[in-house]
């Protein structure tokens, strides 16, 4: 399905699974604490890969998105629900604008103030107090963890605690996300951490086990048992800010085989899907064979962005000239999106050359600016001719300057991205430049440093959306300083795009900010650091008669209403 037939359906489907309300407030509907049968019959959710962490807001950088897993364990302040419209969670109400819950100063700086839901806990029975989010600043704002110079702890001032249910978070300047904080900024139990945090090595303390076997969270289920490489129980968490999950347990099986995670499900032996575990062959294969006897529903939206990262590191990039933006719009001209879509996805792809989707507000406007690569083998040629590069005798360009050029493209081991990685290099060989193609071991996925030291070229996978295009700014850069935190690892450097990331979440007016987005899409397209190849298709399937799962925004975690689920047999 196109990216522009998936909006009109979302928003015209029957949202049954949402959350209904008994009472609202003047901003959202307050999320409903409801009475929940309990159901003894264990969920089967399947992820492809093993979590480094748990945690909402990882100190070890993953490498990989792994949104619905974590969302089995956390609760945040705000809550994203189907439309990616926030509600409050944690919170009792969300701050708004021009009221004492959010003040602006005449100098930018601001306060906003969120009140706690009442008789909150850890899942280890510990109550959670605004004095865990103060700590959890000094956490994700202590240099030494990687976290400080990213939103929204670098643009924190101070976060404080006035009692135990009030959290105070003063602003250094405008930020426009400061009322709806969720994933970005979650609360750390400082009863748990607080000792290893002061005194332990950093090193020491993002290892501690617990981030894993002992994770220690506030969502709708608890780890009960972590078995390596195998599965992860867990078990309803009686205090859950919405009310106790109404499934009692929940087995993540953990396969990164996504054609033995399909066996699973052609077998009856999982309910759900999540965070690629089917990749879109799997996911369409399923969709056939659950169609023929009702077995359930497969559903696909772009999800993940996906392109090709440049090396620009000087004392990386191999071979030089990639770090010139002419080499990557001469091979952004040779890519045939429509064969690679027909290869991946039979053609019913959602190719982009943005990193945010046309879906938004201002997609018109965000249309025209983003500046495009069609196929054109002419144009790739005549950009590299401009740089003295020509063809050999071979076929293959050569420089003046650096002799034969010999790129490499890397992925992370899968049998779909392998495919991909081949019609890419393919292509790229036809075109004159003379690719070898690495694939990345799925043990090494989440190795961050690795995923920063390539020579050449990474094709991998982001979250879209404004968000994550704001984290390719040159603070987004993994460093060995920042424990190699940061998406933008091909280390891109670009003062205006760094200008307009600043003046982004610094202003509060929408329209406004909408315009900076188009501008920075146009810069980024300009010099063009990752090579846009697509938005990737979560595949989102889940069994008849588990009923909650609804299709969500792209923003929004598929399992975001989790403790609602339940099975009708």
């Amino acid at each position: 399905m196109r990216l522009a037939v998936w909006v009109p359906l979302l928003v015209a489907l029957v949202l049954s699974g949402c959350l209904t309300s008994t009472s609202r407030s003047t901003q959202s509907a307050e999320i409903p604490a409801t009475a929940a049968p309990r159901v003894s019959r264990t969920l089967i959710m399947v992820t492809r890969l093993e979590p480094v962490s748990l945690a909402t807001k990882p100190l070890q950088q993953a490498g990989t998105l792994l949104a619905s897993t974590r969302r089995v364990y956390n609760a945040t302040l705000a809550l994203l629900d189907d439309r990616g419209a926030p509600l409050p969670y944690l919170a009792e109400a969300l701050p708004q604008l021009n009221t004492d819950t959010w003040r602006v100063f005449p100098d930018g700086r601001m306060e906003t103030t969120y009140r706690l839901a009442p008789n909150l806990t850890w899942h280890d029975g510990r109550p959670l107090e605004a004095e865990d989010f103060a700590f959890a600043y000094r956490v994700y704002s202590a240099p030494a963890l990687g976290q400080a110079g990213g939103a929204p702890q670098s643009l924190m001032e101070e976060v404080l605690a006035p009692d135990p249910r009030t959290v105070v978070i003063r602003w250094k300047q405008s930020y426009a996300e400061a009322g709806i904080l969720n994933d970005g900024f979650p609360p750390l139990p400082r009863h748990l951490l607080e000792d290893s945090f002061e005194h332990d090595t950093p090193e020491a303390f993002s290892g501690n086990s617990f981030w894993t076997r002992d994770y220690v969270g506030l969502g709708p289920y608890r780890v009960e048992r972590w078995e390596p490489g195998s599965f992860i129980d867990n078990v309803a968490f009686d205090n859950h800010r919405l009310d106790r999950a109404k499934i009692d347990r929940l087995t993540l099986r953990l396969s990164p085989d996504s054609n033995a995670s399909l066996a699973m499900f052609l077998a009856g032996e999982a309910h759900v899907s999540a965070d690629s575990s089917l990749q879109f062959q799997q996911g369409a294969q399923l969709k056939r064979e659950w169609s023929a006897r009702n077995g359930g529903t497969v559903l696909f939206k772009p999800d993940l962005f996906r392109g090709t990262t440049t090396q620009q590191r000087p004392e990386l990039s191999t071979p030089q000239v990639i770090r010139d933006p002419r080499v990557r719009k001469a091979l952004a001209h040779a890519i045939d999106k429509d064969a690679l879509n027909d290869v991946l996805y039979e053609g019913e792809g959602f190719m982009t050359w943005a990193m945010i989707p046309s879906t938004v507000s201002y997609g018109a406007d965000l249309d025209r600016a983003v500046i495009k690569y069609p196929f054109d083998l002419r144009r790739s040629e005549a950009l590299m001719g401009e740089l003295g590069i020509t063809k050999a005798a071979d076929g293959f360009y050569t420089s003046p300057t650096e002799g034969h050029l010999s790129f490499e493209v890397r992925t992370n081991g899968s049998p779909f991205f392998e495919s991909e990685q081949s019609v890419l290099a393919s292509g790229w060989r036809a075109a004159g430049f003379d690719f070898r193609e690495y694939v990345n071991p799925a043990a090494l996925a989440q190795d961050a440093q690795g995923r920063a030291m390539f020579p050449s070229f990474f094709t991998a996978s982001h979250g879209l959306g404004e968000a994550n295009l704001i984290e390719y700014n040159s603070a987004g850069i993994p460093r060995a300083e920042n424990r190699w935190v940061g998406i933008n690892r091909g280390g891109w450097v670009n003062p205006e795009f760094d200008r307009l990331v600043s003046a982004a979440n610094a202003t509060l007016d929408r329209t406004q900010r909408a315009q900076l987005f188009v501008n920075m899409s146009r810069v980024f397209g300009e010099d063009l650091p990752v090579i846009p190849l697509y938005f990737q298709p979560s595949v989102n399937g889940f069994v008849a008669g588990l009923v909650g799962p609804v299709p969500v925004s792209p923003d929004t975690a598929m399992n975001w209403n989790l403790h609602e689920w339940t099975f009708s047999q």
